[in-house]
């Protein structure tokens, strides 16, 4: 005869008490950078490009986007900014992005973190484990708060309802724990690892950005030497020229170090609850296979 054992597993694997959180939407990830490109051209070009910031302020309304302005006033440096050409504002963009990504995964991870140690956190849900008290094993996640008290929680229903459980041996209920703990696992790691694209893409992007920007005022300041011929006049638009590029690699150089140095830090962060949550999974499967063969 068939054993009917795997129908029963596959009742007691979808208890209606189960609860996991829902997926949020990513709507920021596409938002978030088209608000910022466009705020950086707002700076760029109403701030930077204000025609009271320039001794030579180009009034034709033709050139509405982007005003061939000169002379920056030595009252306002930054608008020297202006002349780095229109890869400016995609710079500024670029910055923005990285800062808004920086909070919103700043917020997001410290939230998963929960409060206090995990480490402290797994030995507490050990000790009552240890004592068959897993009661107060369930009060440490609601106190945690974070993806691995979630996470741990989650398998902790299990873990409790397999106690009670006469169907299954202990192997099959071990089996049980470990998918509910994998299935809480898969909602929580995407939330940790979502948007970090963005800070690595820009990372290499924001320098590459900054050297097209270096190339295009390097051709546009040589061209002008070519036009004007040799002499110090001429040299002194070169240098000119020189200065205004290299606000592009400026811009991208430091956009790229903020990015990565913020992304190694939040990859450290989600790996430290990484390594807490495979501990949690660990801890529940080797509980339950000693306290209850």
């Amino acid at each position: 005869m068939a054993d009917i054992k795997p129908t029963a597993s596959a009742s007691a694997a979808k208890p209606a008490t189960a609860q996991h959180p829902k997926r949020k939407g990513n709507s920021i990830s596409w938002i978030a950078p088209l608000i910022c490109i466009i705020v950086g051209y707002s700076f760029w070009r109403f701030y930077l490009g204000a025609p009271e910031h320039f001794s030579l302020p180009d009034t034709d309304p033709s050139h509405w986007f982007w005003p061939g302005h000169k002379g920056p006033k030595q009252t306002v440096p930054i608008a020297k900014m202006y002349e780095g050409g229109i890869i400016v504002p995609l710079l500024i963009g670029t910055f923005l992005t990285v800062l808004t990504f920086v909070v919103e995964r700043y917020l997001t991870v410290t939230k998963s973190t929960g409060k206090g140690s995990i480490q402290e956190f797994i030995r507490k849900v050990q000790f009552h484990l240890a004592n068959k008290d897993v009661d107060k094993a369930l009060a440490e996640c609601d106190k945690q708060q974070g993806s691995v008290g979630n996470v741990m929680k989650a398998g902790l229903r299990r873990y409790k309802e397999m106690i009670t459980n006469t169907e299954l041996d202990t192997e099959q209920k071990i089996l049980n724990i470990q998918k509910e703990i994998e299935e809480a696992t898969a909602l929580e790691l995407p939330m940790l690892e979502k948007n970090l694209v963005f800070l690595s893409t820009i990372a290499s992007v924001a320098t590459l950005l900054g050297l097209l920007g270096t190339v295009l005022g390097m051709i546009k300041a040589f061209s002008s030497l070519g036009e004007e011929g040799a002499g110090g006049d001429a040299a002194r638009e070169l240098s000119v020229g020189i200065s205004e590029a290299l606000f592009n690699t400026a811009l991208g150089i430091g956009t790229s170090a903020i990015a990565i140095i913020f992304y190694n830090i939040f990859t450290t962060k989600i790996d430290g609850i990484t390594y807490g949550i495979d501990e949690s999974g660990f801890t529940l499967t080797q509980s339950f296979a000693a306290n209850y063969k």
